[in-house]
């Protein structure tokens, strides 16, 4: 008896074959994961998305007033929200994107035991609905802008010209941190020490990152060394984009697209041979 299936699932033979149109073909449930990423965390919440706004806002002005009024640190000749708000709309996102992808298996052993989906649905949906909190913290952001514009601040340069890097700076921060988060996911589905450092090293690259301090305040000494983290660059432009400070260079953000592109066919080829054995592992 002859029988036709609408659809075959096979064993993947080679690890390094990524079916890039299955995940097409499941973007529908990559829509649902997107909802309920967004609906399960402020459903229960009086306040909602505005949690979205407040956090971030708590810790600008911490930062203004711990950095920049008791410690006197540089901000680049820009008022202290203005600029620390610069740094931490991209840093935000790229922290929840990654937490998010680095917790793929662990975070849904449950799913993956019950039923069949490309595993990379999962890390793709988070990238997608931690652009509504992104959305909302750069709404944050411009209307600081406009403010201090209406105030008349001389150092503030707006680069319309550049606006079209905005788009590519997400789009690389979102490389970066599916393709990072993805290799930490499947590295610690079977070691789970590395847990532990992630989180301290997340804090290291925080702080090795231009999100307190401008690049230029860094003595030369050390420039090098900070430069070759590839979130530096982005934030630096971002920066350079709305307000006219900040080292922008074409060639550093080459050098991020090209460290984002890496890392995420690395993380992908990793996560791909880790899935065919994680179950065995968890």
């Amino acid at each position: 008896m002859n029988e036709d299936w609408s659809l075959i699932i096979e064993p993947k033979n080679k690890w390094y074959k990524v079916n890039l149109r299955e995940i097409w073909d499941y973007r529908d449930l990559i829509a649902i994961f997107v909802k309920r990423d967004i609906v399960s965390i402020y459903k229960q919440t009086i306040l909602g998305p505005v949690w979205f706004l407040l956090g971030p806002l708590f810790t600008v002005f911490t930062y203004t007033f711990l950095f920049s009024e008791v410690a006197h640190l540089s901000t680049d000749g820009l008022p202290g929200p203005l600029f620390y708000l610069g740094g931490t709309t991209l840093w935000n996102y790229f922290q929840a994107c990654f937490n998010g992808a680095a917790s793929t298996f662990s975070g849904n052993a449950g799913l993956f035991g019950k039923v069949y989906f490309p595993r990379l649905v999962i890390p793709i949906s988070l990238i997608i609905s931690n652009l509504l909190k992104l959305s909302f913290q750069f709404l944050t952001y411009l209307l600081f802008l406009v403010y201090y514009y209406t105030q008349n601040e001389q150092k503030l340069v707006f680069h319309y010209e550049l606006l079209i890097l905005i788009p590519i700076i997400i789009f690389i921060i979102a490389t970066i941190s599916l393709g990072a988060g993805i290799l930490i996911s499947s590295l610690t589905s079977k070691y789970r020490d590395l847990s532990m450092i992630v989180g301290i090293a997340l804090t290291l690259l925080m702080y090795a990152t231009p999100i307190m301090y401008p690049m230029n305040a860094i003595p030369e000494l050390y420039k090098p060394f900070l430069k070759l983290n590839p979130i530096s660059p982005l934030i630096e432009a971002f920066r350079y984009v709305f307000t006219g400070t900040g080292t922008f260079s074409p060639y550093q953000l080459l050098y991020s697209l090209i460290f984002a592109l890496f890392i995420l066919i690395i993380g992908v080829f990793v996560f791909n041979k880790t899935e065919k054995t994680f179950m065995d592992t968890v």
